[in-house]
């Protein structure tokens, strides 16, 4: 079992007593729950074996909220309820996100004065009422949290959360909302490069000067970090928070309406096509031509 040993102010503990923590990587396409093994990082599997959280939402009329593959098999069939991508709304405002016609979703924008931390963020319109981007990822954040302490078999101190380097005060801040909501103590914010760093074992007697990059289903990051003892100290990060699969997805799918056409389309076409469009673009990595092949709504076929 992985534990961390926390020693905090005013608090006193018993020598050699542990107390859980884990490290979560709260995707724009998949989240993980991670924790630390005889000095080895392990990813938390669910009760199926899976270790990806697909970072879908859906929101059902009774109440309920699915996250995850559930959630991610019905996005095409209700897209307006089944948020996606909700990391790339974090801390946002519907003018930092530009043109939402290409969208599945119906935004509106709590008013600067509205509640406490969200001010000025977008929300969106489900059948379980309006959903601010902090609220979505809270329960991807419960699911992860859930998953952790069945495995550990105790509650959680706190977790480290990673974010893009390129993540501002905003967006840092919304993540630690979300993990309020969730229940879950917030021990640090980890730039993803330099996670990315020490999960490939740079910080083990590596010295020099490395450039990391890191390209995501919503944004694209670059870090330099001068590695010296053991010791990371970040030397330039740059990046776009609003560059990652999620663009390339768009760009396929604004390809396709100029190929067939097509103008405006509901949320399930619009979705549909968005899929459909990522599974293209997976497909390139290993084929050289992918074929996409769809039957909108209005019975139309796009081949």
């Amino acid at each position: 079992m992985a534990l961390l040993q926390i020693s905090e102010p005013g608090l006193s503990t018993a020598p050699h007593q542990h107390r859980l923590a884990v490290g979560i990587d709260l995707g724009t396409t998949n989240s993980l729950v991670a924790t630390v093994r005889n000095g080895i990082s392990v990813v938390l599997n669910d009760e199926h074996g899976r270790a990806m959280l697909p970072s879908v939402v859906r929101y059902a009329v009774d109440g309920r909220v699915a996250v995850g593959e559930s959630a991610q098999a019905a996005q095409s069939d209700d897209p307006v309820n089944t948020i996606v991508s909700a990391k790339r709304f974090m801390g946002r405002g519907l003018a930092d996100i530009g043109d939402t016609s290409r969208l599945p979703y119906r935004f509106v924008e709590i008013p600067a004065s509205g509640a406490a931390g969200q001010g000025g963020m977008v929300q969106l319109r489900t059948v379980a009422g309006a959903k601010s981007p902090v609220e979505v990822s809270a329960e991807i954040l419960k699911v992860l949290r859930a998953r952790a302490e069945a495995a550990l078999g105790g509650d959680l101190v706190g977790a480290v959360i990673t974010v893009p380097a390129y993540f501002d005060d905003a967006q840092r801040q919304a993540t630690k909302d979300a993990a309020k909501l969730a229940g879950l103590n917030v021990l640090r914010l980890l730039n993803e490069p330099t996670a990315a760093a020490i999960a490939y074992g740079l910080d083990n007697a590596s010295e020099g000067v490395y450039a990391v990059y890191d390209l995501g289903g919503g944004t694209f990051d670059i870090s330099v970090l001068r590695l010296s003892r053991g010791v990371f100290e970040v030397l330039s990060a740059n990046g776009d928070s609003a560059l990652g699969g999620d663009d390339f997805d768009q760009r396929i799918h604004c390809w396709l309406l100029e190929k067939n056409q097509l103008s405006a389309l509901s949320p399930q076409d619009t979705r549909l096509l968005l899929t459909l469009a990522r599974a293209a673009k997976e497909q390139l990595t290993e084929h050289e031509e992918a074929r996409i092949t769809a039957v909108l709504s209005s019975g139309e076929v796009i081949d």
